[in-house]
C-alpha cells in the first residue's frame, strides 16, 4: 500500500486527505482493522517511535497510551504490585503477571485513566491474548504493534462492532533522516530527532549526592524517551518503570511541573486503602468509576459525598479522605525521578517536585539560574543529572 485515503484530516471540513510516502515506496503499515483517521495516524507513528525506543533502551517491552499526540503514560513490562492492579482495575486478568507486555500496557492505561479515556496504544512487541483482554474492555481508539496472536487479532477484530483501528507496523522499517513539513505554505526541513537515550547521558551529575540507584536509571531513560514524544512544554514524573505524571504543551515550566505533580500525586493515592476499598453503587461503569475517584480525590469531594448524593454513586458510604490524610500518605513517598524537556529556570520547579517523593532529577541544565537550581536539590539531598540535551516536540 503507498497510500491510505483518510476520511478527512484534523477536522471534518479538512477534506481531502492521505497519508502516503514522498518517495513513493510503500507505507510500513497495515491496516489490520478499522479505518484509521488523521491524528489516529499522528498518534500510532509518534508513539510507535516511543515504546521502540524505550524498549531497546532498557531490554524490556514496552507499552504507551496517546491521546492527541502526547503520551497520556508509558512504561516497561514490569509485574504489577497488588495494590497497582486493583488502582488499574486489572486485578482479575487471567495470566497478567505472565504477560510482561499486557503489565506494560496496564500500567500505562492505568496511570492517568481519566486522560486515556479513548486513547492510542502503541506495543514494542506482539499483542497477545492477555493485552487484548484489557483493551477489549477499555474505551480506546486503536493499537499498532509489530504483529499480533491469532487470538489478540479475533478479540480486537470483534472490538467496536469491528470498527476498532488496528495497525500493524514493520519493525524494521527505518525513516529517512531528513523530515519534511508544511505550515502555511511554507515547508519546514530539518534532521530527525534520532538521539538515543541511555545511561551515557546520564553521566554529568551536578549535585552533592551523586548515588543513582539502577531503578532510578530506568525511570531516568522512561522519562526522558516519554518527553522526546510529548508537546512541549513538557516534564515527567517516574517510578517503577513507568510514567506516572505527564504535563505537556504549557507554555510555562512552572505550570508543566505542577501539573504532572498533580497527576503523579493522583496516581499514588489511587493505591491507598481509603481509595483501593471504595464500594461503588451496582449501575456505576469502568468510566464513571474513574470520574467518581477523581472527584472523591479533589476539594470537591463532597459532590460524590453529600448526604444526599452518595447513594448515587456507592454501595457503602465512604469516610472522607482529608487534606491532612493525603498530605501524609504522600510525605512518605520518595524515590520518584523528574525529567524536563528543557532547563529549569528556577528552583520553584525543585520545591514543588519535592511535595510529589521527586529524589532524582534529570534535565538539560543551561539556565543562568542553574546555580538556585542546584542549591535547592542539595538541600533536599536529591540527585540531580544534567544532559546537556533540549528535547522539544512540535
Amino acid at each position: 500500500m503507498k497510500e491510505f485515503e483518510l476520511k478527512y484530516g484534523c477536522n471534518p471540513n479538512q477534506k481531502p486527505a492521505k497519508i502516503f510516502m514522498a518517495d513513493g515506496s510503500e507505507l510500513p503499515i497495515e491496516i489490520l482493522s478499522g479505518r484509521p483517521g488523521y491524528i489516529n495516524f499522528l498518534d500510532a507513528l509518534n508513539s510507535w517511535q516511543l515504546v521502540k525506543e524505550l524498549s531497546e533502551a532498557t531490554g524490556l517491552v514496552a507499552a504507551a497510551s496517546f491521546k492527541h499526540v502526547s503520551p497520556t503514560s508509558a512504561a516497561v513490562g514490569k509485574i504489577l504490585p497488588e495494590k497497582l492492579k486493583k488502582a488499574c482495575f486489572v486485578s482479575d486478568i487471567e495470566g497478567l503477571d505472565d504477560s510482561p507486555v499486557a503489565c506494560a500496557y496496564a500500567r500505562a492505561r492505568g496511570t492517568d485513566r481519566m486522560s486515556s479515556f479513548g486513547d492510542w496504544v502503541a506495543l514494542s512487541d506482539i499483542c497477545d491474548e492477555t493485552t487484548a483482554k484489557i483493551i477489549n474492555r477499555e474505551v480506546s481508539d486503536g493499537i499498532i504493534a509489530p504483529s499480533y496472536t491469532d487470538k489478540a487479532l479475533e478479540i480486537l477484530r470483534a472490538k467496536r462492532n469491528g470498527s476498532y483501528n488496528v495497525v500493524k507496523i514493520d519493525k524494521q522499517y527505518k525513516p529517512s533522516q531528513i523530515e519534511r513539513k508544511q505550515v502555511f505554505g511554507v515547508t519546514f526541513e530539518q534532521k530527525r530527532n534520532d538521539l538515543v537515550i541511555d545511561e551515557n547521558l546520564f553521566k554529568n551529575i551536578v549535585t552533592i549526592n551523586k548515588n543513582i540507584p539502577d531503578s532510578a536509571v530506568t525511570d531516568m531513560i522512561v522519562a526522558l524517551i516519554t518527553l522526546k514524544y510529548t508537546q512541549s512544554n513538557s516534564v515527567c514524573y517516574a517510578y517503577d518503570g513507568q510514567a506516572i505524571g505527564v504535563g505537556a504543551g504549557q507554555q510555562s515550566r512552572i505550570h508543566c511541573t505542577r501539573l504532572a505533580g498533580q497527576k503523579a500525586d493522583l496516581w499514588h493515592l489511587r493505591q491507598h486503602d481509603k481509595v483501593i476499598g471504595l464500594k461503588f453503587a451496582k449501575n456505576v461503569t469502568r468510566a464513571e468509576k474513574n470520574n467518581i475517584i477523581d472527584i472523591y480525590l479533589s476539594d470537591d469531594a463532597e459532590e460524590v459525598l453529600g448526604e444526599n448524593v452518595w447513594q448515587n454513586y456507592f454501595a457503602v458510604k465512604p469516610e472522607k479522605f482529608t487534606q491532612q490524610e493525603k498530605r501524609a500518605y504522600l510525605d512518605k513517598i520518595s524515590g520518584v525521578t523528574l525529567g524536563s524537556d528543557a532547563f529549569f529556570p528556577f528552583g520553584d520547579n525543585i520545591e514543588r517536585a519535592r511535595k510529589s517523593g521527586v529524589s532524582f532529577v534529570i534535565q538539560p541544565g543551561g539556565s543562568v539560574r542553574d546555580d538556585n537550581v542546584i542549591e535547592i536539590c542539595d538541600k533536599y539531598n536529591m540527585v540531580m543529572v544534567m544532559t546537556g540535551i533540549r528535547l522539544f516536540h512540535h
